[in-house]
C-alpha cells in the first residue's frame, strides 16, 4: 500500500532542511579554503575545523534549553538568518581584502553554535508536524536529504563555485540559508508547544524547578531505553573517531593502501552513498526485519568500519566496510531518533536530544586525540586493532540487550518498550 503524504507542514520543514544543509555542506568545505586564502598555517586551518565542532560539547545543553523555551519556528528562522549574515559578512570581507583568520574563526564559532540550535530544533519540531505513525518515515526522509545535500552535493558544488571565487561559494551558501527561512515560514505546527506540556513520565511540566538546562539530561538518564541507546551510540563513536582521525593516514599515499587523494575522496563518497541508499529503504527494512535486527546489524557495521584496516585487508575490503558502516550509521540515527521522539515528553525533547548529542558526540574529539597519540606510540594499524576489539565488545554487549528489549515497540505508536522474558 502506498504511504500517505506526511503533510504540507512537514514538506515545508523538509524543504527548509534541504536548503540549509546544502548551505552547511558548502560552508564546511569553503571555510578552510578561506583560511588558506589568508595564508593561515596548518594549525590555523585545523583551528577552523575545531571551531566548527566545538559548540556541541560546550553549548549543546543550552541549545536544548533554548529550543524548549522558544517557539521552534522562531529558532529555525532566526538562526538561519544569522547564518546567512555570517556568510555574507565573510564574503564581503574577502572581496574587500579585509578577511583575516580571527574573523574566520569567529564565523566558524557562530556557525557551529547555530548548528546546535538548528539540529535540536529540527528533531524537536518533527513530532509537532508529523503524527507518531509517520515519524520514522519523516526521520528517514530528513536523513536522506542531509546525506544528499550536506555530504554529496554541498562540497563539490562549493568547489565548483570556489574555482571562480571563494566569495561566490560563501555567498551562495548565504543565499541557501535565506531559502531555508522561506521554507520554515511556510510551515505551520499541528499543535502549539504549550499544549504538549504535561507532567507525564515523572517529569514536571514547564515552569517548575526541574525545567532547567539539565532537565533533559535528567530525563534521559531516568528513561532506560533512551539512556542505554545513547550510551551505546557514544561507545560506537569511539571506533568512528579512530576512523575519522586516522583512516586518511592509512589510505592515502604514502600510507599502506597507496590511494591518491581523489581515490580516497571516492571512498568517502561511497560511504555517503551507502548512508543515502539505506535511509531511503529503512522503513521497508524495518517492516521486514524489525528494529532489533536492524540495530544489531548496524552495530556490526561499526566493526566492519575498522576491522579491514586492522587485518591489513586490500583496498576493496576497506571501501566495502566503509559503505556498510555508512549505511548502518544512517539506519541507526533514523531509528534511534524515532525512539527518542516517541519516548520523550514534547516539552523536553529539545533538551533530551541535546543531552544525548553532547554525550554521544562528546567522545569524538577526545577519541580522535587519543587515537592520534596512540598512533604516534604504536602505529596506525595497532590503533585500528584496538578499535576493532572495542567494536566487537560493543556488539557482543548490545546483542543480548537488543534481544531482551522490545525496541520495535518504541518505533510503533501506542506501545511501550518492555523487556522480553
Amino acid at each position: 500500500m502506498r504511504p500517505t503524504s506526511l503533510g504540507r507542514p512537514f514538506n515545508a520543514l523538509w524543504f527548509g532542511t534541504g536548503a540549509a544543509n546544502l548551505g552547511d555542506g558548502m560552508a564546511l568545505f569553503v571555510l578552510p579554503l578561506l583560511a588558506l586564502a589568508v595564508d593561515a598555517s596548518p594549525g590555523g586551518v585545523a583551528a577552523v575545523t575545531a571551531a566548527l565542532t566545538l559548540a556541541w560539547p560546550v553549548f549543546g545543553l543550552h541549545a536544548g534549553w533554548i529550543v524548549d523555551r522558544v517557539d521552534r519556528r522562531t529558532v529555525l528562522i532566526s538562526v538561519n538568518v544569522v547564518r546567512a549574515l555570517v556568510l555574507a559578512g565573510l564574503s564581503t570581507a574577502h572581496l574587500a581584502g579585509t578577511l583575516s583568520l580571527p574573523l574566520i574563526l569567529a564565523g566558524a564559532v557562530l556557525l557551529g553554535t547555530a548548528e546546535t540550535l538548528v539540529d535540536t530544533a529540527l528533531t524537536a519540531t518533527i513530532p509537532m508536524v508529523v503524527e507518531p505513525a509517520g515519524r520514522n518515515r519523516a526521520n528517514a526522509r530528513i536523513e536522506a536529504t542531509i546525506n544528499l545535500t550536506n555530504q554529496l552535493a554541498g562540497p563539490p558544488l562549493a568547489g565548483l563555485l570556489a574555482a571562480a571565487t571563494l566569495a561566490l561559494a560563501t555567498g551562495a551558501s548565504a543565499a541557501l540559508y535565506v531559502l531555508a527561512v522561506a521554507g520554515v515560514l511556510a510551515m505551520t505546527l499541528r499543535r502549539p508547544l504549550a499544549a504538549a506540556h504535561t507532567a507525564s513520565d515523572g517529569v514536571a511540566a514547564a515552569g517548575t524547578a526541574s525545567d532547567g538546562v539539565v532537565a533533559g539530561f535528567r530525563y534521559l538518564w531516568r528513561q532506560p531505553v533512551v539512556r542505554t541507546l545513547t550510551l551505546f551510540t557514544a561507545a560506537m563513536n569511539i571506533p568512528w573517531a579512530v576512523a575519522t582521525a586516522l583512516l586518511v593516514v592509512y589510505a592515502v599515499s604514502p600510507g599502506p593502501l597507496g590511494l591518491s587523494t581523489a581515490q580516497y575522496g571516492l571512498v568517502l563518497t561511497a560511504m555517503a552513498v551507502g548512508g543515502l541508499l539505506a535511509s531511503t529503504v529503512v522503513e521497508r527494512l524495518r517492516r521486514r526485519f524489525g528494529v532489533t535486527r536492524l540495530l544489531i546489524a548496524d552495530a556490526a557495521g561499526t566493526v566492519l568500519l575498522v576491522a579491514p584496516v586492522a587485518a591489513d585487508g586490500p583496498v576493496w575490503t576497506v571501501a566495502a566496510g566503509a559503505v556498510v558502516a555508512g549505511a548502518g550509521s544512517s539506519v541507526w540515527r533514523i531509528l534511534v531518533a524515532t525512539i527518542r521522539q516517541n519516548l520523550s515528553p514534547p516539552h523536553l525533547l529539545g533538551r533530551v536530544y541535546a543531552a544525548s548529542r553532547v554525550l554521544s558526540w562528546g567522545v569524538i574529539p577526545a577519541g580522535a586525540a587519543l587515537a592520534g597519540i596512540a598512533a604516534e606510540l604504536w602505529g596506525v594499524r595497532a590503533v585500528f586493532v584496538i578499535a576493532t576489539v572495542l567494536a566487537v565488545a560493543i556488539l557482543v554487549a548490545f546483542i543480548p540487550y537488543a534481544l531482551r528489549t522490545d525496541l520495535s515497540a518504541a518505533v510503533e505508536p501506542g506501545r511501550t518498550p518492555q523487556p522480553v522474558l
